[in-house]
């Protein structure tokens, strides 16, 4: 190996020892933002390893708040422009808890300006705010079997015969839940009953979740997530 060869590794080795120390959250993402490399602070940001994080889109880590910003930056790309970019975001603690928000700047780098740039991203955490406080998720009993008979395929005729129900009075319940968890589609519904522990993970066929239990009013309380607000009615 020649002499500016060994000069060349021997800077390289430097500045990966000192990318993994600074206590700044970088990534060097390609192009399209996909993690090339990462350091350990902007590793513990999304609560894994730097090596678990090559190939993942960072803006999938960090969600943006606004659009039209990326939107932008990639007309910027493309054109090959080299400016600093900025993107406010916004994402998950780690261990489930409170959101943060903050910023990330992205500079295209390469070693010719001829050369598809790569980006070095760098993320200012701003501040955070507290998890919502969860709060049981509440079905009735025909609710709760009409989305599990969902969940395994049912159509609306063969739900309410299932259940004693005409078609109209299934289609009502599926509208009320629509309503209440903000569903624009039957498909949706079903997946938020599984995001909110109403149906059991993992079974077949699906059924109501062991952790919902009815009340003194016939009302299943259950799961561990929070009801989204909505107004939207299921279409079949």
């Amino acid at each position: 190996m020649d002499r500016s060869r060994q000069e060349a590794v021997v800077w390289r080795n430097r500045a990966l020892t000192l990318f993994d120390r600074v206590t700044v959250p970088v990534a060097v993402c390609d192009v399209y933002g996909a993690v090339l490399l990462a350091n350990p602070a902007m590793a513990a940001e999304c609560g894994t390893t730097p090596g678990r994080l090559r190939g993942r889109e960072v803006l999938e880590l960090f969600r943006p708040r606004r659009a039209g910003q990326v939107e932008r930056i990639a007309e910027a790309l493309r054109l090959r422009h080299r400016s600093r970019y900025q993107v406010s975001v916004r994402w998950t603690a780690p261990g489930g808890g409170a959101e943060r928000y903050g910023e990330l700047t992205a500079d295209p780098v390469s070693d010719t300006v001829e050369e598809t740039p790569a980006l070095l991203v760098m993320l200012r955490v701003l501040g955070e705010r507290a998890a919502r406080p969860r709060t049981p998720v509440e079905v009735s009993p025909v609710e709760a079997r009409i989305l599990a008979l969902l969940a395994g395929g049912a159509t609306t005729a063969r739900a309410a015969r299932e259940t004693g129900l005409s078609a109209d009075g299934v289609t009502y319940h599926l509208r009320r839940l629509s309503a209440r968890w903000g569903a624009a589609t039957r498909t949706e519904l079903v997946a938020r009953a599984y995001a909110l522990g109403v149906l059991e993970a993992g079974v077949w066929p699906p059924s109501a979740s062991r952790s919902v239990v009815p009340d003194g009013d016939g009302a299943l309380r259950g799961g561990s997530g929070v009801a989204p607000d909505g107004d939207e009615t299921a279409r079949g």
